[in-house]
């Protein structure tokens, strides 16, 4: 199968291709009045000078990190470091970069053309704001699986391997799960940075003009409302592109390096990048199953959604049969049906998540209409409800995870032990770990259909700003909202996948690290829970967790009180503003966001990388598999409790606005935006961000597995 991976090629050109003609039909739909072009400029030129900010605040880092890194690879003649991972480095965040602002751009280009769409009905604005983000999602899988087969080709038939390897594919693959290192990095500088930016301007801009001045979202007077909608793009749009570029990229990479601990050589690194490829088929087919009639309820609206990721996770279950049987047919002792179970489970988790995500967020269910109705009793009572809420959907998220991870493991085979002629113990393979790994792709095999229905979200939203700012009929903004809510319930799954998927891949991860380490060394490790180091390393990664939470929501914390002082400022000093007389001063509340979110996003992303090196340094190898262990589990419970708790909320405002317990300008009203404006750096900052801090910390401590092993155990 070593011979085939050229597939890879076809697979990136086929999602590259659906992803331009997505494009041109989206820039084929009208934008509508000359008041919306200008608006749409606004946030796009706002949106593009955001981001040329940010890549030139991340280029000097990802410079310093690039020489440390080649400074161990050449300076130890390749025996610390692989001497590609520096160059992989670079590419990872460059494609991850990419991702998220291709997704931008027709992001950014579509908001006014969905508006205008939604004008002639709500079919056409979904129509268009799922092209976009079908655009984003196809794109993601377009670069993830083009980068993954480049780097192969060039590591097995352009760049010479060392005479002493004697496994081809183990060596192929330990190198190549370094090379997410860099997509990781440059996905927390994007979702933590344009989460800071977004969730700033929509605080600021709901505290002030909802609450204070009781003026309607996104109404033109209030000088954050393009700031806001800027956010959007920056921050659900390009920061989520690069987040899912990242997992998409690290499920499959983990996979790889388990391929020789579970003996199954370049057969083990085929079928993920195959299952990818079908997936992009499968995704294909079921976006065009995405329509919806006339006047549709948010259960219909979830349900057409609904049709086409499940229509596609099930032909990318039926196609992944033949494909396991055909590649692992003739390996020896190998149970390609059992492979196939796990990656089901992989598939069925991932749907599993992303109902349960649903049930708690969506304003179609009990949970979301409960914790509206604790409005009526004030600001405490919604805030400990949605607590409550996100706490509890933390449940059925683990419990599932759990079971994909036991299922798969003994499905796979677990630990396989071979025996010579004479029936002696010879060798024994971890099969089992190989079904953890090949699960987490199977659960991502689709992100082009998943990430096209959490992309279009943002769209949508942008729409209704675009609709309310220019004036147009009450019906569009009714059927934005409309859109709005739904791709809040989208996006909320959409991290739910990534966070799944974040859990088993940092397994996966873990186990590489585990394996590289000790080849890097003849010592025997303890990685017992018993053993000190290794329990002090858990407490540590524990504590990462809730501390790195802590610094990204005092960003947005900080950030948004510049925002809510600028506003009132404009407020108090122009009168003429609430009265319609005068225009407020977009740029200031950009600039603000911008300069906040730039400064705000150095420290977490420092932080994620300085740990990891820190702890191995101090606590040696085995306390760094503790601090992984203590990132993944805290991180994925706190990660998936911010995420569902801020979509509740955001959904609760939403439910209230439709007119239940008083509607807009209600005091349940009022108090379900206070609940808004906390869950909003829930969902949309600490949250996404901590699945990309889990693969970070694995990948990182890998990358310097040996300098750790030199200080300690050389």
């Amino acid at each position: 199968m070593e011979h085939f991976f050229w597939i890879g090629l076809i697979g990136a050109a086929l999602a590259g291709i659906y992803a331009l003609l997505q494009t041109k039909k989206v820039l084929s739909f009208s934008e509508g009045t000359d008041r919306m072009k200008q608006i749409a400029g606004a946030i796009r030129d706002g949106a593009n000078a955001y981001l040329k900010r940010q890549y030139r605040t991340v280029l000097p880092v990802f410079a310093v990190i690039f020489v440390v890194l080649c400074v161990m690879a050449f300076a130890s003649d390749g025996r610390m470091l692989s001497k590609f991972t520096p160059f992989a480095f670079l590419t990872g965040g460059i494609w991850s970069l990419l991702a998220g602002f291709i997704g931008m751009k027709i992001a950014t280009h579509a908001n006014s053309r969905t508006a205008q769409a939604a004008s002639e009905g709500l079919n056409q604005g979904l129509r268009v704001a799922f092209s976009a983000g079908s655009v984003m999602g196809f794109t993601v899988v377009s670069l993830g699986i083009l980068d993954v087969t480049l780097w192969y080709i060039l590591l097995r038939y352009v760049f010479p391997i060392p005479a002493d390897v004697t496994d081809v594919a183990k060596y192929i693959g330990n190198i190549m799960v370094m090379n997410g290192m860099g997509a990781s990095f440059m996905a927390l500088f994007a979702r933590v940075g344009g989460g800071i930016y977004t969730k700033a301007a929509d605080v600021g801009a709901d505290l002030v003009g909802k609450v204070e001045k009781k003026i309607p979202e996104d109404d033109p007077r209030n000088p954050a409302t393009i700031a806001d909608n800027v956010g959007d793009n920056v921050g659900d749009v390009a920061g989520m592109g690069a987040d899912l570029y990242e997992s998409y990229v690290g499920s499959i990479l983990a996979t790889f390096a388990l391929s020789a601990m579970g003996g199954y050589g370049f057969e083990g690194m085929f079928l993920p990048l195959m299952l990818a490829v079908s997936g992009i088929l499968c995704s294909i087919i079921g976006a065009q199953l995405v329509r919806v009639k006339e006047g549709a309820s948010q259960m219909k609206l979830l349900n057409t959604l609904r049709k086409g990721t499940y229509t596609a996770a099930v032909l990318s279950a039926v196609a992944a049969g033949p494909i396991t049987y055909f590649i692992f047919r003739n390996i020896e002792g190998a149970s390609w049906l059992g492979i196939y179970i796990a990656i089901l489970c992989g598939l069925v988790a991932g749907c599993l998540i992303g109902f349960f995500t649903e049930f708690f967020t969506s304003e179609s269910y009990k949970p979301t209409r409960d914790l509206a109705a604790t409005s009526q009793t004030g600001y405490a009572t919604i805030v400990i409800g949605g607590i409550s809420l996100g706490m509890e959907s933390a449940l059925t998220s683990i419990l599932i995870v759990c079971a994909a991870v036991l299922i798969s493991y003994y499905a796979a085979g677990g630990t396989h032990e071979i025996v010579d002629a004479s029936g002696h113990f010879a060798m024994s393979f971890n099969r089992g770990l190989y079904g953890i790994g090949i699960a987490g792709v199977g659960m991502l095999s689709t992100l082009g259909i998943t990430l096209a229905t959490d992309a279009y979200g943002p769209v949508a939203d942008n729409a209704g700003g675009i609709a309310q700012m220019s004036g147009m009929d009450p019906i569009v903004r009714e059927r934005t909202d409309a859109l709005d809510s739904l791709g809040n319930t989208t996006a909320a799954t959409g991290k739910g996948f990534a966070i799944g998927s974040a859990s088993l891949t940092s397994l996966a991860l873990l186990v590489s690290y585990v394996n590289i380490i000790q080849e890097k060394t003849s010592a025997v490790l303890d990685f017992s829970i018993i053993n000190p180091p290794v329990l002090i390393g858990m407490f540590i990664g524990a504590m990462l967790v809730f501390v790195f939470a802590a610094v990204t929501m005092n960003g947005v914390e900080r950030a948004a009180q510049s925002v809510v002082m600028e506003v009132r400022r404009q407020f108090r000093e122009f009168p003429g503003i609430l009265e319609g007389t005068a225009t407020p001063e977009y740029a200031k509340c950009v600039s603000i966001c911008t300069k906040g979110a730039l400064k705000e996003m150095v420290v977490p992303a420092v932080m994620a990388v300085a740990v990891p090196i820190a702890a191995g340094l101090i606590l040696g190898p085995t306390g760094v598999v503790g601090l992984l262990a203590g990132v993944s589990v805290a991180g994925f419970a706190v990660s998936v409790f911010m995420s569902n708790a801020g979509g509740a909320w955001d959904n609760a405002k939403k439910y209230i606005e439709e007119g239940h317990f008083g509607g807009k300008g209600s005091k349940p009203h009022k108090a379900s935006v206070v609940g808004d404006t906390i869950g909003d750096p829930f969902k949309d900052t600490s949250g996404p961000s901590l699945n990309i801090l889990i693969k970070l910390c694995a990948t990182v401590s890998i990358v310097f597995s040996g300098l750790i092993a030199l200080v300690h155990l050389l």
